[in-house]
């Protein structure tokens, strides 16, 4: 369904785990970068911004099974959790702060993330 929709793809940032095992790096000198993990198929709807409000802000829907991917690759215990802990994703190069994320269920069972951001 999602692809039907005009299915996209975005990325997820999430902050590094390695670091270089040299005096700088424990000084906090080294900037660990970040992963990326895209997510796809997504569909994102842009909504409307007040004014004095941010400058851009979308709505990301993910289907579960894009996300059981990520989530097994990453070793979390759900997709809940890589949106917590995301630091933010990119959407067509631009960068969003995730503000917050709803999880559909049916019978229980998780099949559709809406995820807000904003620029």
């Amino acid at each position: 369904m999602l692809r039907t929709l005009g299915g996209t793809e975005v990325t997820l940032l999430f902050a590094a785990a390695g670091m270089p095992a040299d005096a700088v790096a424990e000084l906090g000198l080294v900037d660990p970068g970040v992963e990326q993990v895209l997510i796809a198929p997504v569909v994102v709807v842009e909504l409307t911004t007040e004014n004095n409000g941010p400058r851009r802000r979308i709505e990301l829907l993910a289907g579960q099974a894009a996300m059981a991917e990520q989530v097994s690759q990453r070793n979390v215990a759900s997709a809940e959790v890589l949106f917590e802990t995301a630091l933010g994703l990119v959407y067509c190069g631009e960068m969003f702060h995730i503000q917050g994320f709803v999880v559909e269920r049916l019978g229980g069972v998780a099949y559709l993330y809406r995820v807000a951001a904003m620029s």
